[in-house]
C-alpha cells in the first residue's frame, strides 16, 4: 500500500489558502495577457494539466511549474523577495540571541619589550 503525503493531501489551512491565492493570481496574469492554457503550457514546456493544477492551487504541483509560470508572465523578478533573509525579522532576532560574545575584551598588543 502506497504511503500518502499528508502535506499534499491535507496541507495546513494557511498553505492551502496561499496556494489558491497564487494560482488565482497566475490565472489572472494569463488571462490579462490573452494567453491560452495551451500557449502557456508550450512556452514553459509542461502539459496543460500542470498549468491548470497550478492555477487551481493544487498542492502537488511542483514549484518549478509555479516559477516557470511567473517567468512566462515576466513576473519572476518579484520572487526575489520571497524568504529574503534581510526581511526576516524573527530570524534576525533569533540569530542575535545566539551570537557568541567574548568573555573578555581583547587588549591591544603591548609594545613594551
Amino acid at each position: 500500500m502506497a504511503k500518502t503525503n499528508a502535506l499534499l493531501s491535507a496541507p495546513p489551512y494557511a498553505v492551502e489558502q496561499a496556494l489558491k491565492h497564487l494560482g488565482a493570481n497566475l490565472r489572472t496574469a494569463r488571462v490579462r495577457r490573452g494567453l491560452t492554457l495551451d500557449e502557456v503550457s508550450k512556452k514553459i514546456g509542461a502539459g496543460v494539466r500542470a498549468v491548470t493544477d497550478a492555477e487551481n492551487g493544487k498542492a502537488s504541483t511542483g514549484v518549478a511549474i509555479y516559477l516557470a509560470l511567473l517567468w512566462a508572465y515576466d513576473l519572476l523578478g518579484q520572487f526575489d523577495s520571497v524568504a529574503d533573509p534581510t526581511r526576516d525579522a524573527e530570524g534576525v532576532a533569533l540569530a542575535k540571541t545566539r551570537e557568541r560574545t567574548r568573555a573578555r575584551r581583547s587588549r591591544a598588543p603591548d609594545n613594551d619589550f
